[in-house]
């Protein structure tokens, strides 16, 4: 005589990833910074990061930009903003549209930007910087100081 058991409750076993699986793929690092304290509005935060990474060349012609949805999910911030931003870019021949596609860099109409170039594009911050440095009392030499080791500190 055969006796048929049946469980009293179900069980659900759910799979989670480990680094031990062969097959991870880790998420690709942040290439954006945001901050929504700043006081600068996002999408202009966004802007300004794609155009030095541009004229940088740590965004070259072809690469891909992360979606719309990548970025507001990943910064917790509203799609429309980041399709605003990447709207303004695409105006200004920076990146393009690419149907089905992620956006991407824009082919360069010139080789990459000059130093000089460069440059201008962070002057009005320098420009309030030294400003803020003289109201408080600090030498050339202690912002050049401080300066380089936050440069130190993002590589």
């Amino acid at each position: 005589m055969q006796h048929s058991r049946t469980l009293a409750t179900s069980h659900v076993y759910g799979y989670t990833r480990t680094l031990m699986d062969r097959d991870l793929q880790l998420p690709p690092p942040r290439i954006f910074t945001l901050e929504p304290a700043s006081g600068v509005p996002i999408y202009r935060q966004l802007i300004d990061q794609v155009r030095r990474l541009v004229a940088s060349g740590h965004l070259a012609p072809g690469a891909e930009l992360p979606s719309v949805r990548e970025v507001a999910a990943e910064y917790t911030v509203n799609p429309t903003t980041i399709s605003k931003a990447y709207g303004l870019l695409e105006l200004e021949g920076l990146v393009q549209r690419n149907r089905g596609k992620p956006m991407t860099i824009a082919p360069l109409r010139r080789n990459q930007q000059a130093l000089t170039q460069r440059l201008r594009q962070i002057e009005s911050q320098v420009d309030s910087l030294v400003l803020a440095a003289r109201q408080l009392d600090l030498q050339a030499a202690d912002l050049t100081t401080l300066i380089e080791q936050k440069m130190q500190e993002q590589t």
